[in-house]
């Protein structure tokens, strides 16, 4: 039942994002740059409704007061394709994802994210990439939208932790910004590199802003990683069962043992 749940929620996707995708390419260069985006979220709400009826996978947001009023960097957990989803769909502002140039080039979706005022990077710039992100992410949020990153860098399984990298720090110090940490366990309905989805309950934590003013990244970065790791082991005991330690010890250690060396974004 759950292959097919799962296969009926892929022939969603396929039925329904390529004409959505066209219908944005075909609409977008008459819109605002606002409305374009709130229709892009329009998809993401439409699956996540269809996912909780074909799969069963409902979500709970704890700490929405938490959420500044003003500019701010997200840097959020990364466990699967969901939070991707979801996050636009939960959040009252635009949200601007930094992305690989190479996904403009993917046709129908590429086409119309290259009509969202998003960040992307091109790897290929070296040195001058990071410049790059940091000139886009501050004209976004002169617009009102939150810039979005994963510190991670790519999908961690369950009850495991990834190196966080600094790239998001970085931005958030550069651009004055506060930053607000996201922990989530969407891994265990839409696991990573898993055709099946399972039923059960996201919850989705959003911690208070930390200020980055008089810091350095590495000290933002390793704020950022203790609340989540720690909100982690909260909202997901079973999972950090045998892992051990504490993170805000794990988080520090590996600080002081890590060189200073280019971050990833």
């Amino acid at each position: 039942m759950r292959f097919l749940r799962s296969l009926l929620l892929f022939i969603y996707f396929i039925a329904f994002t390529m004409p959505y995708a066209m219908a944005c390419f075909v609409a977008f260069p008459f819109m605002r740059a606002d409305k374009r985006y709130w229709m892009a979220v329009g998809w993401c709400r439409a699956t996540l409704a269809v996912a909780r009826h074909l799969t069963g996978i409902r979500y709970r947001v704890e700490g929405l007061e938490n959420l500044p009023d003003g500019p701010a960097v997200l840097l959020s957990k990364h466990q699967s394709a969901w939070e991707t989803v979801a996050l636009p769909a939960m959040m009252p502002r635009p949200l601007c994802f930094v992305f690989k140039r190479e996904l403009l080039y993917v046709p129908f979706f590429g086409w119309a994210l290259g009509m969202l005022h998003m960040v992307h990077i091109n790897r290929k710039d070296g040195k001058y990439a990071f410049a790059s992100v940091v000139k886009q992410g501050r004209l976004r949020m002169s617009e009102g939208a939150w810039v979005i990153m994963f510190p991670e860098g790519t999908r961690t399984p369950v009850g495991q932790q990834g190196k966080y990298k600094t790239g998001g720090a970085r931005f958030a110090v550069d651009a004055g910004a506060p930053v607000v940490p996201i922990a989530h366990n969407a891994g265990h309905v839409w696991p990573r590199n898993s055709f099946i989805k399972y039923p059960g309950l996201v919850t989705v934590s959003i911690g208070k802003p930390i200020a980055t003013e008089g810091l350095t990244p590495e000290q933002v970065n390793t704020r950022v990683e203790t609340w989540i790791e720690n909100e982690m082991r909260r909202i997901d005991p079973d999972a950090y069962r045998d892992s051990g330690g504490d993170a805000g010890a794990n988080a520090a250690g590996r600080r002081s043992t890590d060189s200073a060396g280019t971050a990833g974004i």
